[in-house]
């Protein structure tokens, strides 16, 4: 059983999201492996802490022509739309796990690039925001 003291340390990492800026951190860290590591990590938390002042999407893995790839090797076609579930596992393999279950398209089973885009980038924004305090 739980210690007071360690369920109210327990209580105050959920309640900062503490769990999710380390692991986010740490993600980048590895991922970009940087020859100044702490130099590196003050750098991202400067960032976050300006895309929280100026309500942007803060530093993540993924940048913008990475959803163009993950979209284009789903349509490689180049129909300019994929299948609602390639919408929804593209979404996760982004690390996106809160997404819209009815987007544009949904019901003709054509996610448009755009609508894919938009959600992709939206999901990444609220990934970034566990970086932000809670107020």
């Amino acid at each position: 059983m739980a210690t007071k003291q360690e369920k109210d340390a327990a209580d105050y990492l959920r309640k900062h999201r503490i769990a999710a800026l380390v692991e986010n951190l740490f993600s980048m860290l590895l991922f970009y492996r940087p020859d100044n590591p702490r130099e590196f990590l003050v750098e991202q938390l400067k960032q976050l802490k300006l895309s929280q002042i100026n309500n942007v999407m803060g530093p993540h893995l993924f940048k913008r022509s990475n959803l163009d790839a993950v979209f284009g090797i789903l349509d490689p076609a180049k129909q300019n739309h994929i299948t609602f579930a390639q919408y929804k596992q593209a979404l996760k393999t982004l690390g996106i796990s809160d997404i819209d279950e009815c987007p544009e398209g949904v019901n003709e089973d054509r996610i448009s690039y755009e609508t894919f885009k938009a959600e992709a980038e939206r999901g990444l924004q609220r990934c970034s925001a566990t970086f932000c305090s809670q107020h």
